[in-house]
């Protein structure tokens, strides 16, 4: 049902409203007194949509996972050229953080649901499809020679350590990259990666 209020129903104020607690305070932090606050839904509405916190949390991190992954793998698919992929995923990670702060934070900063958790299946299924989408990409490369065989775990923080960390210190507010240092973050995964 819609609030009269603002049009939007019970359940996209609570994940709005979570996702702005979870980014400000962490999952851990954040109550569930808060979470209904800060989306102004009563009790009973609440539990109408989710069955607790964590089962809030699950739903997000789900859903702002598919975000990224889908705007990860459009960028990727983009290119034929490793270097330009390489590169240009750098660039699209920066960008999609600047563009999403609240959601990359949640992505950088809390431990993803398990799969026994609200949202760890959808979470599990999510990335195996995401890494098969990603290994078809890099697969022709790593045969022609131009990217190394790697591991899935060594190969993400080689290619997107070094721009996660930049990322930390964005959200914290000691540094606001530049694009040169983004283009350089792109240059150092690439060599970082090829043969």
């Amino acid at each position: 049902m819609k609030s009269a209020k603002n049009g939007r129903d019970g359940r996209t104020r609570i994940i709005e409203g979570a996702l702005r607690r979870f980014s400000q305070d962490g999952v851990s932090a954040s109550t569930l007194a808060s979470l209904r606050e800060e989306s102004g839904v009563s009790v009973g509405s609440f539990y109408h949509h989710f069955a607790s916190k964590e089962h809030v949390f699950g739903v997000l991190y789900a859903e702002t996972l598919t975000m990224y992954q889908e705007a990860f793998v459009a960028e990727l698919t983009r290119h034929e050229d490793a270097r330009s992929g390489i590169e240009g995923i750098v660039a699209l990670h920066m960008n999609w953080c600047g563009d999403h702060p609240e959601r990359a934070r949640l992505l950088i900063s809390e431990r993803p649901p398990r799969r026994e958790e609200p949202g760890g299946a959808e979470v599990a299924e999510s990335r195996r499809a995401f890494f098969r989408q990603v290994s078809d990409w890099w697969r022709p490369h790593m045969k022609a020679g131009l990217l190394k065989p790697v591991h899935p775990t060594m190969c993400y923080v080689l290619w997107l350590g070094p721009a996660q960390e930049m990322c930390r210190l964005w959200f914290a507010g000691a540094h606001q990259p530049t694009d040169e240092e983004i283009k350089g973050l792109g240059e150092a995964a690439w060599a970082s990666l090829t043969l």
